[in-house]
């Protein structure tokens, strides 16, 4: 059966990393379905990778590896670890980028990848020499033990989650997208809410992205699963100046 290795990374399109980590996947095995989910990744951010992972993976067939770089630490202690759960594989920089896909994921084995490595006398692109060569020989047969040090913990991203106590939430923006609306970390909503950016209060949840006005923040709950600040045929981002991190205050 062909199997499927799908790349996130921020590494962009103009310069050629992509295509060396392609070249790498594809000279170890010819019959490789190489998929794309973005490379346009905001630069060293584990956070945005993280999240994008967790809303596109599940869309995945059973097995298929995804091979994550965002990786500011390339060179350093940081480890390159491989991680096989129940239906999928991960290959990645134990930054805490794997934090959010793995939260649902039965986990099988965790692996430091030690084996397999692409002879290279630089130590500053582990996507081509080290995790696309994982990748690749995963795609082969080769069994995840194989790569590498079996260990028992992965790195996790603090802070992720919203905080409720004495019928508050409090939420932040964690990225934007391409059209400048705002992902928040609230994947639900009590009822009666009332919810605080700054000095404005949104009291309901529009349909679609045509409903509500153009001079302040409107909520909807977004494909992945998250509320979404927004505004009508406009950037959220640009019109309120927002950023990651901002709080977001729920009163119910």
């Amino acid at each position: 059966m062909r199997r499927t290795v799908a790349l996130l990374t921020d590494f962009g399109l103009k310069d050629g990393f992509v295509g060396a980590v392609k070249g790498v996947l594809l000279s170890i095995n010819p019959d490789l379905n190489i998929v794309d989910i973005s490379h346009e990744i905001t630069s060293f951010d584990i956070l945005e990778a993280a999240i994008v992972l967790n809303t596109t993976y599940k869309y995945f067939p059973q097995n298929t590896i995804f091979m994550c770089v965002v990786d500011p630490g390339v060179g350093t202690s940081r480890k390159p670890i491989a991680v096989k759960t129940k239906d999928y594989y991960f290959v990645a920089p134990d930054n805490g980028l794997l934090t959010l896909a793995l939260k649902n994921q039965q986990i099988e084995k965790i692996v430091h990848i030690k084996n397999y490595h692409l002879k290279s006398d630089t130590n500053t692109f582990h996507g081509r020499d080290i995790f696309a060569p994982a990748c690749g020989y995963l795609s082969k047969g080769v069994s995840i033990e194989d790569l590498g040090e079996v260990i028992q913990e992965y790195k996790k991203l603090p802070n992720i989650d919203p905080i409720e106590k004495d019928h508050k939430i409090i939420g932040k923006i964690l990225m934007f997208d391409k059209f400048g609306n705002a992902i928040t970390n609230l994947s639900y909503l009590p009822q009666n809410f009332k919810l605080y950016y700054k000095d404005y209060v949104i009291t309901e949840v529009k349909n679609n992205f045509l409903e509500g006005e153009k001079d302040k923040p409107n909520l909807i709950k977004g494909s992945f699963g998250f509320y979404e600040l927004f505004i009508p045929m406009g950037s959220f981002k640009e019109k309120f100046n927002a950023n990651i991190g901002d709080e977001i205050l729920i009163e119910y």
